[in-house]
């Protein structure tokens, strides 16, 4: 296995990535292909190369989140996003893991490994572990901002087979995020989409409300991208606004005089701060391409980065991508009524 991954993206490429990648090639014993100005990155890795399978490819050209990413990847075909798609495309690499642009990502990986056959729109699947005992992969987090009803049942059935395959869960129970509980609950798409997931063969438990993700009572959150990356950035807005509590509370706590170790153990607030910092899952997950591809936040250091390669390998082990390319995406059939429903929203 050779996990392709982009030392050029990213607010800390290139140090931080090269050193998340050389900790992912030691704990996972697994070959890495570093992508981006081949001279700096032999300065940065070479010494490590003779004892890891760690190789270089030169890519001295960046895309950066200010540009356009169709543009982007049409103009600059050495930058190390496309190389690096491009690697995964040809069987040079299992996976390809960047913490750049991810519009730019997303579009070279859509346009470069082309959809699965049946899926219409590929989808960004997040592992939320706001419970640390029952996490739950949501999805879309971002890449179709407007979806219809079938689109999220597409959702529902790339994400049961990630649980299932990667998580080991027998038959993932499959929730809808809405504002309420109820059948009839929520706006047209979330009314329309119950009805689909409702009438599937799936493990649909119902619709989930936001105030419900810690309860553990759901495997796989469908949503479309603009609700669903809204809620991500949310959780990952106040994952660094903990964080940085964390790291005040020992000065807080001199100063009035409490112990800070035992103040955050009455609390339980270290282990609250590990469910929800980034950090921790590493990446989001792009299902429903030919091919593996693994989206890390903008700002991963090192223990994200090497834990983004984390999730490109279990999904590499696990086979997800062939195992989606095998599925039959159809729709289940529906009462005339609510058939018209689903095809006019």
């Amino acid at each position: 296995m050779r996990i392709a991954v982009d030392a050029a993206g990213g607010e800390y490429a290139p140090h931080e990535i090269v050193k998340g990648a050389i900790k992912a090639a030691q704990d996972y014993k697994i070959g890495i292909v570093l992508v981006g100005k081949k001279e700096i990155l032999h300065v940065q890795a070479s010494r490590h190369m003779k004892k890891l399978d760690i190789s270089l490819v030169d890519a001295d050209e960046v895309i950066g989140d200010e540009e356009s990413p169709i543009e982007a990847v049409a103009k600059k075909q050495n930058s190390s996003i496309v190389i690096g798609i491009n690697l995964v495309k040809k069987g040079q690499a299992s996976a390809f893991v960047s913490a750049g642009s991810t519009g730019a990502v997303m579009y070279a990986a859509f346009a470069m490994l082309g959809r699965v056959e049946g899926i219409e729109r590929p989808a960004i699947g997040s592992i939320i572990t706001v419970n640390l005992t029952s996490p739950f992969l949501l999805l879309d987090c971002g890449a179709n901002p407007n979806c219809r009803p079938r689109h999220l049942l597409q959702f529902a059935q790339m994400g049961n087979i990630y649980v299932r395959e990667v998580f080991g869960v027998p038959s993932p129970r499959i929730a809808l995020l809405n504002n309420g509980e109820e059948e009839k609950k929520g706006n047209q798409l979330a009314r329309d989409s119950y009805q689909l997931l409702k009438a599937s063969d799936l493990n649909f438990v119902g619709n989930i409300e936001g105030q419900n993700f810690s309860k553990g009572i759901a495997d796989v959150v469908v949503t479309d991208g603009f609700t669903g990356n809204i809620v991500l950035k949310t959780l990952e807005g106040l994952g660094e606004a903990f964080l940085k509590l964390k790291e005040k509370s020992p000065r807080t706590a001199s100063a009035s005089g409490t112990e800070p170790q035992s103040a955050q153990l009455d609390v339980g607030f270290g282990s609250l701060v590990k469910r929800i910092d980034y950090r921790e899952s590493g990446g989001a997950c792009l299902l429903g391409l030919n091919g593996n591809v693994i989206i890390s936040h903008g700002r991963s250091q090192t223990k994200a980065i090497r834990n983004a390669i984390g999730m490109a390998k279990r999904s590499v082990d696990r086979k997800v991508c062939e195992i989606i390319q095998q599925y039959k995406f159809t729709e289940p059939d529906l009462p005339p009524t609510e058939k018209g429903k689903e095809q006019d929203s």
